[in-house]
C-alpha cells in the first residue's frame, strides 16, 4: 500500500499542531534540495490510515514518522536521523548518530517529544501549506 506516496518520495508524518514539528518541516522543505520529501500531519486522513495500517500506538509515538513505499515506516530518533541523512551538509552529518543504540537515542528523542509543547508551544489547528508548497503535502 503506497498511501498516495510516489515510489521516489519519502513521506514525513508530523504532529500538525506542534510548533517544534512545524518548524522542523519548514527546515526540511528549505534544505530538501533533491525534492525527496512529502508531508502530512499525523491528524490528517492519510496520517490516520498509515497509523492504523502499521498499528502504531500514538500514545508512544506521536511526533514524527517516516514512511517510504519500499521500506515501510521508521519512528522516533530513527525517523528524524534518516530525514537528516537526506539533507545537505552539515545536517546530513547527524546521521552518524544512527550508530547509537535505539534505546539510548529514543530516550533522548522521547524526552524532547514529551516536553515539546511546554518548550515550544502548540497551535490550535494544523498548518496549512502555502499554494507554492501545496504539492509537497498530502491531505
Amino acid at each position: 500500500m503506497s498511501f498516495g506516496v510516489p515510489n521516489d518520495k519519502k513521506l514525513i508524518l508530523f504532529d500538525g499542531v506542534c510548533n517544534l514539528c512545524n518548524s522542523s518541516v519548514q527546515y526540511v522543505i528549505k534544505h530538501d534540495k533533491n525534492n525527496q520529501f512529502m508531508f502530512t500531519a499525523l491528524q490528517s486522513e492519510t496520517g490516520k490510515k498509515i497509523i492504523e495500517h502499521f498499528d502504531i500506538d500514538t500514545s508512544k509515538v506521536d511526533s514524527i514518522l517516516l514512511y517510504t513505499p519500499e521500506k515501510g515506516i521508521s519512528t522516533k530518533s530513527s525517523a528524524a536521523l534518516k530525514v537528516a541523512s537526506k539533507l545537505g551538509f552539515p545536517t546530513n552529518m547527524l546521521s552518524v548518530f544512527l550508530i547509537i543504540p535505539p534505546f539510548i537515542s529514543n530516550w533522548v528523542y522521547d524526552f524532547i517529544a514529551k516536553n515539546r509543547y511546554k518548550w515550544y508551544g502548540k497551535k490550535d489547528a494544523c498548518m496549512i501549506p502555502t499554494p507554492e508548497l501545496k504539492s509537497k503535502f498530502l491531505d
